[in-house]
């Protein structure tokens, strides 16, 4: 396997205005602090593109997800504390959030949530595993697919995967007609490349969310939409115009009080509008959250945009931290009705 490493020094130094308990590691190269940089990554999935903190004398390390963290600013710090230094050196593998808190208020530089998987040394090759498996994945999968035992991340690679048995070409899928491989072949593949199977994923979620609806009494024409920034099902139900239906995926942590959480925000903003990386209720109709993160099964609440909160800054944009609450319902049928009704 081939290791691109932005790799950085982790340490527990004092520093004045800082908690005692913090740990941190500084993403910095040369005196520069100007500009933004992108994190390589390899098209060809050939490489595993690493951002990580190492503490030689501590044996841990502690790694950032490479893409929610590109492009990047060289410098930066990426803190976590004693009490996460205490379950590596214990369990020698853990996950865990941290909140990327605004240092101004402006609306680009907003409050994220985001995944750190920590490990002691010998569970490097783990974190490659890992890494190569949660490549682009939400913060929530990405936590989730972290606390898989190990053998749920494969070694297989394009070149080393099993073909499987060949089956009678009149049983085979079109889908692998067309590629000239045997229906096995075309699993392995998806399997074994880290970028195929992180979009097959996202694409799980709204098929599932998608059959769900179509077994509503009332829907028709419901089906997925395949356009850039469109939402993700769209479907009539008894005689409506289209309803834009969005779904999003949940945070692996919940609340206090057992809350599910979504960060809800677009992975990029455009540089003349930093606002258009949050979503406004014209974006859709119904948000529908989906639990898998938390539950391990593929359930959804559901939520009308048009009640949703207002986002505190950006005007005529939706609050980004979103709360599954009570407001929000697991019969799909009853948010449609109240979308329809108030239309």
């Amino acid at each position: 396997m081939g290791i691109v490493a932005y790799a950085f020094f982790a340490n527990c130094e004092k520093t004045k205005n800082r908690p005692d308990d913090e740990w941190r590691f500084q993403v910095k190269y040369g005196s520069s602090t100007e500009g933004l940089h992108v994190l390589w990554q390899d098209p060809l999935g050939l490489y595993t593109t690493l951002m990580i903190g190492i503490s030689p004398d501590a044996g841990l390390f502690v790694s950032a997800d490479p893409v929610l963290n590109s492009p990047t600013r060289f410098f930066k710090s990426i803190e976590f504390k004693d009490d996460h230094v205490e379950n590596i050196l214990r369990d020698k593998w853990h996950a865990w959030e941290r909140p990327v808190r605004p240092r101004t208020l402006r609306p680009e530089e907003t409050d994220q949530i985001e995944t750190l998987v920590g490990g002691t040394a010998d569970q490097l090759l783990r974190l490659i595993r890992f890494e190569r498996e949660a490549l682009g994945e939400d913060q929530g999968h990405r936590q989730w697919l972290a606390e898989q035992p190990l053998e749920r991340f494969s070694l297989l690679t394009p070149t080393t995967a099993n073909p499987g048995t060949i089956v009678t070409p009149s049983k085979v899928h079109q889908l692998a007609r067309e590629f000239a491989l045997p229906e096995n072949a075309v699993f392995d593949l998806i399997a074994s490349t880290p970028r195929l199977k992180m979009a097959v994923r996202g694409w799980v979620a709204e098929e599932h969310l998608r059959m769900a609806l179509t077994e509503i009494d009332g829907v028709t024409d419901c089906h997925r939409m395949t356009g850039d920034r469109e939402s993700d099902v769209s479907l009539r139900y008894k005689g409506s115009a289209p309803i834009a239906i969005e779904c999003k995926n949940v945070l692996r942590k919940t609340t206090a009080e057992g809350l599910a959480r979504v960060d809800f925000q677009r992975a990029r903003a455009s540089i003349s509008d930093p606002c258009s990386r949050y979503y406004s209720d014209q974006d859709f109709d119904v948000v529908a959250a989906c639990l898998h993160a938390i539950t391990d099964r593929w359930e959804f609440r559901f939520h009308s945009s048009k009640t949703l909160a207002a986002h505190e800054r950006c005007e005529g944009k939706l609050d980004h931290k979103v709360r599954v609450g009570d407001d929000w319902v697991e019969d799909a049928e009853r948010c449609l009705a109240e979308v329809t009704s108030a239309a």
